[in-house]
């Protein structure tokens, strides 16, 4: 199950980057062709149907709830119109909380400093928007809902619900303005570029909770609080139609609406979407003691902020111990990360 936007639990379940894909995979042609071919561009007008869920009024609504954004944007865009993008509230950007674990891991992350000029971290109250500008320089107030977001919500309650699909909102509009992103849960770490092992194919590449190969893609336990999406036609109808979905499954938060319908998307809207590799993108539902591949890791399977934060510093002086080792001391290898008790003993975890 997920909790997302920080409280996110499963136990099934820059512009350098982009040379990277390209330069890695030596696309032929026709591929780059056929990818850029259903890129957003311009024409916005041409993907003005909805799913019955878009905002009432076009883009006269838009620009009112959604004030800035596009000014915003550019600044914060890599070169390939990427940006990276967190939610906060006042309860997660407290200082030596979540959003301050977050940001100290991109600075002490390999490749990862840089991204910071890239990061764009979306406050759902005023008092954590105040706070985000106090320890970052692109900071956004989304107004989306009448609901108090300042508070830690219990998981499943009804603000609890609103807090998790007030960020498709948000999602959708920065797709429809052309940027593709990178949206990743504030309660999460940064050690290496993750960039580098999003497949170029894939309109969303999204994480998982247990990740085997040899399983059908979409087989594997997708986990959304880590995912890149391209803006293309395709994404933004899928981002509307996974909003429309909540009405069919109400109750549930977003990613247990989007695991349910995920044949859909592919099957109707022909969305391709890939599965992460947990060697790469682990959790605390699933993580390797491998520190030379880890790119980020989840405070997944996990509940309550102090406890998030408690097992993810664990985490974060694991990484600063094992980087100060010289390359003699790293090759000797036993490397072990701490094992998240706090977490694992909050979702009744029994180690295997």
């Amino acid at each position: 199950m997920a909790m997302g936007l920080g409280f996110r639990m499963s136990k099934e379940a820059v512009g350098s980057h982009a040379v990277s894909f390209f330069l890695g995979a030596a696309l032929p042609t026709a591929l780059l062709f056929f990818l850029a071919s259903d890129r957003l561009g311009e024409g916005l007008s041409s993907i003005s149907r909805s799913w019955g869920n878009g905002p009432a009024g076009g883009d006269d609504a838009n620009e009112v709830m959604f004030k800035g954004l596009a000014d915003l944007l550019p600044k914060v865009a890599m070169d390939d119109r990427t940006v990276i993008i967190t939610s906060v509230n006042d309860a997660w950007a407290q200082p030596g909380s979540l959003l301050d674990l977050y940001l100290d891991s991109f600075k002490n992350g390999e490749d990862t400093a840089h991204l910071l000029d890239h990061l764009l971290v979306v406050s759902l109250d005023a008092r954590g928007f105040d706070r985000c500008k106090a320890v970052h320089p692109h900071c956004y107030l989304l107004n989306a809902t009448s609901v108090d977001m300042s508070s830690a919500k219990p998981f499943m309650s009804p603000d609890y619900l609103e807090l998790v699909w007030t960020k498709l909102v948000f999602q959708q509009r920065v797709l429809e303005l052309g940027y593709n992103f990178l949206f990743t849960d504030c309660d999460m770490v940064w050690f290496r570029n993750p960039f580098r092992h999003f497949p170029v194919y894939a309109d969303m590449s999204c994480s998982s909770d247990d990740f085997k190969p040899s399983r059908a893609p979409l087989d594997n336990p997708l986990n959304t609080g880590l995912y890149y999406m391209k803006s293309t036609n395709r994404t933004i109808e899928m981002m509307k139609y996974w909003r429309a979905a909540r009405e069919r499954f109400p109750g549930q938060h977003d990613q247990a609406v989007f695991v349910n319908i995920r044949h859909e998307l592919v099957g109707k809207l022909h969305v391709k979407i890939e599965p992460l590799d947990t060697v790469y993108y682990g959790g605390f539902c699933e993580y390797h003691d491998d520190p030379e591949k880890v790119c980020t890791v989840h405070a997944d399977c996990c509940v309550g902020l102090d406890t998030k934060v408690h097992d993810l510093k664990d985490f974060a002086a694991d990484w600063k111990n094992y980087t100060s080792l010289t390359p003699e001391a790293r090759q000797k290898g036993g490397f072990k990360w701490t094992y998240p008790t706090r977490c694992r003993d909050s979702i009744g975890w029994r180690k295997p």
